[in-house]
């Protein structure tokens, strides 16, 4: 027999274990999302924050690094809403830290921004 003492069957379930256990590890990434509406578009542009310009959306991430690609990813301003929205300001926490010095993850000058 391959496996002859108890100890070995443990440690077949204890090993898988301690890497499924790192793999399920997710902090808290926070984004913190402010809207500029078009003219005369901010019930439609802020309907995303309950009505409001600015409002914090979380997320579970495995790293601050996949944080900051979801705040990139935010960033988009699709099609559909580039007649209520003109730009967003996103800026990232994880694990109530932030990101890259609070800096805005939205450039300014996006082609998707503006188009009102």
């Amino acid at each position: 027999m391959l496996y002859k003492s108890k100890r070995h069957y443990s440690m077949l379930f204890l090993v898988p274990y301690f890497f499924i256990s790192l793999n399920s590890y997710a902090g808290t990434c926070t984004l913190h999302i402010t809207r500029t509406a078009c003219p005369g578009m901010e019930k439609d542009s802020y309907a995303k924050c309950g009505g409001n310009a600015s409002c914090d959306e979380n997320k579970k991430t495995g790293s601050a690094d996949s944080c900051a690609k979801a705040a990139l990813e935010a960033c988009d301003n699709v099609a559909a809403r580039q007649k209520q929205t003109k730009s967003k300001e996103i800026k990232a926490d994880f694990d109530g830290k932030p990101l890259e010095g609070g800096k805005n993850f939205c450039d300014p000058n996006r082609p998707d921004f503006n188009k009102c």
